[in-house]
């Protein structure tokens, strides 16, 4: 991350420790966008920074704020080189900011097409269109070489079909070690695609962060905000094989993110781990804190070993037994009562549902409308994942 990246992200970082809610979350947002500029190696100006505390602080909405960065580049007559690069940073911050402050996601190609569009708004001319050119990159962790990139005749039918294949999935009776590894092959293979002559990354880590967020998780922004260059590489390894040097493709050091973004390991995101010819110093990725595989709960003796509480998990009872009534079908309130064996619906609400809808367990079958005479509620897939990390630990 280049030096005025830090600086943001630690001044955004003091809103998320003292803010209030409304402010953490718009400052854990633009820490995100703007650190997703670092894969392309750009740098945000100071401008962008007041334009988004402003924003942070409820002057101005989003739209105003990128009013505001588009006006700015407007009145500048005479720009240096390096300030298109900043241009493009700081507009596309603020398009990324637009786009994750909202919930909604289309998974489906058209959507995909159209987080490129709106990422790129008045920065790129092929904003959302697909590339009809083949194209190859020289990647540093390659040591120049390329990732073999789909070929443009293909694009469509090849994004159609993983997006398909995704929402075809089941996520019941699997853990959340296979849950990781899952989510790890579905990113590395649509960002493979490459369906865009620029900006893929950002894209794919737009898509996948709303997409993390519409199955239940509750995305770390940190780690986009401060590992955006390892996910790229990450990426780029997941994607490479060279017969003739011995090297195969790895999806591992893509997992680790993953892991550390889901589950809540503490793998060391560093850049020389993944280089095709990395030192002896730099070949074992160490695991700092490796959380177990079964639910757990918050140490409350802090003179012993500490215990580790995963992403995945709650110490929340009653999220806990509303996951395992719910289990892998839809039910109504009136039947959740009834197989918790409860009558007071409004207590119900507000100590069960509520809290495992808020948590990410849970999900609406009609969350466009939430008084929908047949709403049901099911398991998100962070839930099933935690329903079934339970059910094996009561075999």
């Amino acid at each position: 991350m280049n030096n005025n990246s830090k600086q943001l992200y630690l001044d955004f970082d003091e809103y998320i420790r003292q803010g209030e809610p409304s402010k953490k979350e718009k400052a854990s947002i633009w820490q995100t966008a703007i650190g997703l500029q670092a894969v392309d190696g750009l740098q945000t100006s100071e401008y962008l920074k007041t334009t988004a505390c402003r924003h942070i602080e409820g002057e101005i909405d989003i739209d105003e704020a990128r009013k505001l960065i588009k006006s700015y580049y407007q009145s500048k007559t005479l720009r240096k080189a390096s300030e298109n690069d900043m241009q493009e940073a700081d507009k596309v911050s603020a398009n990324i900011t637009k786009i994750l402050s909202s919930k909604a996601l289309d998974f489906s190609t058209n959507g995909y097409i159209s987080v490129h569009r709106r990422v790129f708004e008045d920065v790129f001319k092929h904003a959302g269109k697909l590339r009809d050119y083949d194209i190859t990159k020289r990647e540093w962790v390659l040591d120049g070489d390329t990732v073999n990139y789909l070929n443009w005749e293909d694009l469509r039918r090849a994004l159609d079909y993983d997006i398909a294949q995704e929402r075809a999935f089941s996520y019941k009776g699997i853990t959340s070690n296979e849950m990781v590894r899952h989510i790890t092959h579905f990113v590395s293979g649509l960002w493979q695609i490459h369906p865009f002559g620029e900006g893929n990354t950002r894209t794919t880590a737009v898509f996948t962060i709303l997409y993390l967020r519409s199955i239940g998780f509750k995305v770390n922004n940190d780690l986009f905000a401060q590992h955006s260059w390892y996910f790229r590489n990450a990426l780029v390894r997941a994607n490479y094989k060279n017969a003739r040097t011995g090297i195969d493709y790895t999806t591992i050091y893509l997992e680790h993110f993953f892991r550390n973004l889901i589950l809540g390991d503490k793998w060391d995101l560093r850049n020389r781990y993944l280089h095709i010819n990395a030192t002896d110093d730099w070949k074992v990725q160490p695991n700092f804190v490796a959380p177990t595989s079964t639910p757990q709960v918050k140490n409350e003796n802090p003179t012993s070993t500490p215990q580790v509480l995963d992403y995945l998990h709650t110490n929340n009872q009653h999220i806990i037994k509303l996951i395992l009534a719910i289990g892998d079908v839809e039910m109504s309130v009136k039947e959740m009562l009834n197989v918790l064996e409860l009558k007071e619906r409004k207590s119900f609400i507000s100590l069960y549902l509520n809290p495992a809808i808020d948590e990410g367990y849970v999900s609406m079958l009609y969350p466009d409308s939430p008084r929908h005479p047949r709403q049901k509620y099911l398991l998100t897939v962070k839930g099933l994942a935690l329903y079934n990390e339970c059910r094996r630990a009561e075999k």
